[in-house]
């Protein structure tokens, strides 16, 4: 019997794949024959170097195997030129060079897996299998021939199908004045850059490189009404090579949504003023994060956009004015790839754009893509997620069923509409405590290590100064000035106290607590805790919408997404009633949910036929024309709820007793009013 006969019988740890293939195979030829993950690039010319394994040594019971690295050829001329030349660590082997001469165990280490996981930071959160649309495959391409014409795309296109198993390539217009020039600068080996959006398509020839080369990139860009964010990120690995973020341009045209849907319904062109405003400032971001890690924006080969109905509208150039008046229609609510360009953005020649799909008319690309991070859809227990923003979006559910809505909570969160709010920089509080006894306040300003009541805060902040407060500090404010019973349940100053405490003063027929009196002076009146009420008033009632529609009284778990979500402090968030009442060990923040769902889209195809999938199933729940989200809204406008006990809360903190009728000043017309919902239009 031949060797090419004879069978040797090799496992691959971790996956487990085994069997037996004929002696003499390479064993990245016996990975592919049997199925198991080993990535490669260079299509086994000992170039890439990312098929490095490891052979297991000893004997292996369960498998009825002894195996020893004297099972597999030595290392040849091939192999140890890539050793030289790149390094191969210890005990590693090219399974593209290892020919096997008998029984193996082969481990393959997460680097050198096609699939291999990213674990996210967030021990709770899923991983995810990297797996681009986007592939870097080395070619040798047969030279012209006078005997046998053809064009070169039809070469490379046969090339790719003989070494690689791709047929029916497709060229995107873009590469084709290229292709001639890389063949013969690469002496008819080049790298072909690939886009195929799944087994079933045909491939997209995306660029052309002479010789080998791998470097792939992609960006994934959450539009966020206030902010954009940007991660570059290496397609093989999936790890973040740069980040960026800058305002949205589109504040111009006004803060919250809605004001942006007027813009386009009153002002002639204006949708097409506020289309331009954020794909410039895209374009600025996606060079400006390429620059920081050594790139042009010309190597980005694929992108992911998520972001909310509007943002998500405004960015394809779409008239969002039916987004603004019931029933909330979308133009387009699907998944949607394209070419780049057509989005005027400045990417690779040939780059490729991926949308998420949207969820309804007020719950958009950028919930769906927390939701695919967050995967409540992967568990058991009932999760709460809300991404807290000027227009807050709410999961709710488990694997049994999901459901969704928005919460029209406006910018107050976010510093806006509060007396001396502003925007999360240098110079603004952040954290807020209150002495129980005394009332002093003490706080945290950013830029700052210490307290403001700590050593070496007085030389600190003398760089910067105290500007402001931003979000995460006035919710911290109030929820302190509520513990401290500078405001009732009903959010109402406790009038006494402007006469026996300094901290408390009376502003003609209103109150200010004063968290910084120096210049600027920084407090907190009746004004903005009347804001903060509206605001957290508008996300519980969309919560327990939610809830009631599930049928249920308390949920599992709690994640607050969102940038401003991931600096809320859970606790007080509950304090003030922000959030239902939950175990606090049970809410938490989950950072930038959305930018990591649109990164997971980006390096897997398989997230993106998990997310387009998913949100068919969503049930969504549309807040302004439900009767009970105002009756919420009344309930919640108390801190932290007129009449959830909120039990889990009170074994972890003393909350006060409600004032009583006669504690509470009477309630003027002014201040009825002001207990109306926000609207959703």
């Amino acid at each position: 019997m031949s060797d090419s006969e004879e069978k040797v019988r090799v496992v691959f740890l971790p996956s487990g794949r085994r069997g037996e293939v004929s002696k003499g195979t390479t064993l990245l030829g016996a990975a592919r024959a049997l199925g198991a993950d080993i990535d490669s690039s260079c299509g086994g010319r000992a170039i890439c170097g990312r098929c490095q394994i490891r052979i297991m040594e000893g004997d292996f019971p369960k498998e009825g195997i002894r195996s020893s690295a004297e099972h597999v050829t030595p290392p040849g001329e091939a192999e140890k030129k890539y050793d030289r030349l790149r390094g191969l660590k210890e005990g590693r082997r090219l399974a593209c060079q290892t020919r096997i001469t008998g029984d193996v165990v082969v481990d393959v280490p997460p680097e050198s897996q096609i699939h291999q996981q990213v674990v996210r930071k967030d021990a709770e959160t899923a991983e995810v299998a990297v797996d681009p649309l986007v592939r870097a495959l080395l070619v040798d391409v047969e030279r012209p021939d006078m005997e046998k014409p053809s064009s070169d795309f039809a070469r490379l296109a046969a090339a790719v199908e003989e070494e690689w198993g791709l047929s029916d390539l497709r060229p995107s217009t873009a590469v084709l004045p290229r292709l001639q020039k890389a063949l013969r600068e690469g002496d008819w080996q080049v790298t072909a850059i690939i886009h195929q959006a799944d087994a079933d398509s045909p491939p997209l020839l995306l660029d052309v490189r002479p010789g080998f080369d791998e470097t792939l990139v992609g960006l994934a860009v959450d539009i966020g009404s206030t902010t954009i964010a940007a991660h570059l990120t290496d397609l093989h690995t999936g790890q973040v090579l740069a980040a960026g973020g800058l305002m949205n341009p589109q504040i111009r045209f006004g803060e919250d949504l809605m004001s942006r849907v007027s813009h386009a319904m009153m002002s002639e062109g204006g949708t097409e003023e506020m289309r331009n405003a954020v794909r410039e400032a895209v374009n600025r971001l996606a060079a400006d994060v390429a620059a920081q890690a050594g790139f042009s924006p010309s190597d980005i080969l694929d992108a992911v956009f998520v972001g909310n109905p509007v943002m998500h509208h405004l960015f394809l150039g779409i008239d969002p004015r039916e987004l603004g008046q019931a029933p909330f229609a979308l133009a387009v609510g699907e998944a949607l790839e394209m070419p780049a360009h057509t989005l005027g953005l400045d990417i690779a020649p040939a780059g490729r754009v991926y949308l998420l799909p949207c969820i309804a008319g007020h719950v958009g690309a950028d919930a769906a893509a927390v939701v695919l991070a967050e995967a409540p859809h992967d568990r058991d227990e009932i999760s709460l997620i809300v991404d807290v923003g000027t227009n807050a979006e709410i999961i709710l559910g488990n694997r049994e069923r999901l459901l969704a809505c928005s919460s029209p909570t406006g910018p107050a969160f976010e510093g806006a509409q509060i007396s001396s709010g502003q925007r999360a920089a240098p110079g603004a509080i952040e954290r807020v405590r209150i002495d129980r006894e005394t009332l002093a306040p003490r706080f945290k300003v950013i830029g700052v290590e210490p307290w403001s009541d700590e050593e070496g805060f007085a030389e600190a902040i003398a760089e910067i100064g105290i500007t402001g407060i931003c979000g995460s500090g006035i919710i911290e404010a109030v929820a302190e000035m509520y513990l401290a019973g500078i405001i009732h349940s009903d959010g109402r100053f406790n009038e006494v106290l402007a006469d026996t405490s300094p901290h408390v003063e009376r502003r003609g027929r209103g109150f200010a607590y004063i968290l910084h009196a120096g210049e600027p002076e920084i407090s907190v009146t009746q004004e903005d805790v009347r804001a903060i009420q509206l605001a957290k008033a508008a996300l519980h009632a969309g919560a327990r919408l939610l809830m009631d529609e599930f049928g249920i009284d308390r949920v599992d778990r709690i994640r607050l997404a969102g940038a401003f979500g991931n600096h809320i402090d859970p606790l007080h968030a509950m304090i003030l009633g922000l959030i239902p009442d939950c175990s606090p060990d049970n809410v938490s923040s989950a950072g930038n949910a959305a930018g990591t769902g649109a990164r997971m889209a980006l390096v897997s195809r398989e997230a993106r036929r998990e997310i387009e999938d998913v949100v068919r199933r969503i049930e969504k729940i549309e807040t302004a024309v439900e009767p009970r989200f105002q009756e919420h809204f009344v309930a919640a406008m108390a801190i932290p709820h007129a009449t959830a006990s909120y039990e889990s809360l009170a074994r972890v903190i003393d909350l006060p007793r409600p004032a009583t009728t006669a504690q509470r000043p009477r309630a003027g017309r002014r201040n009825r009013r002001s207990r109306s919902a926000p609207r959703n239009d």
